[in-house]
């Protein structure tokens, strides 16, 4: 079984803010595949279906963005699900608005979900997207610009990068990450 999660938090308050576009991410992916997210257990929100006879697990953790990696090793233990069928979704802030990165390994480069799901894994060796959300302006603090919504100018933008980040998940599940990594990184 796969597994795609994306990182955020949970509420009202939250929802399509800039840290949260990991679970915009899922939300598409439940739309496309048809698997409602219908669980609620294991410290986070999920489904499991089927898409091209592959078996996903689609998680949004409900620990808030810095316990992450709780929902994720626990759903995974769980499950059995091996590191290798792991990719984690997020935003970061060192890639300009409607840019993604697909990576195999990494450092938590200052992003707390990040840093929780490393620490709860073992490891820094998992798939990844990450989905760029820029740097805040003027002086505004990070966590106030992370927890905010986009500008109204960028919407197109982010509306089209979930759509871009949706088909590099589906992607995934139809050929081996480093190709689909090769493809989506140009």
């Amino acid at each position: 079984m796969k597994i795609m999660v994306g990182l955020g938090n949970p509420g009202k308050q939250y929802e399509h803010t800039r840290h949260n576009v990991g679970f915009d991410v899922i939300e598409e992916l439940s739309r496309r595949f048809n698997i409602p997210l219908d669980q609620s257990k294991l410290k986070g929100l999920y489904g499991i279906g089927f898409y091209k006879g592959e078996k996903v697990l689609l998680l949004k953790p409900l620990t808030y963005m810095n316990l992450s990696g709780e929902s994720i090793r626990a759903v995974m233990d769980y499950y059995d699900i091996g590191l290798e069928d792991l990719l984690v979704i997020y935003d970061d802030l060192d890639l300009p608005v409607g840019k993604i990165r697909l990576r195999q390994k990494g450092s938590a480069g200052g992003h707390n979900g990040i840093k929780s799901t490393v620490a709860h894994l073992g490891t820094q060796a998992f798939n990844r997207i990450r989905i760029g959300i820029d740097r805040p302006q003027n002086g505004m603090s990070v966590p106030d610009y992370v927890l905010g919504k986009f500008h109204k100018e960028e919407q197109l933008q982010i509306q089209d990068v979930v759509q871009k980040s949706a088909d590099a998940c589906e992607a995934c599940l139809e050929r081996p990450f480093i190709q689909v990594m090769n493809d989506f990184n140009q």
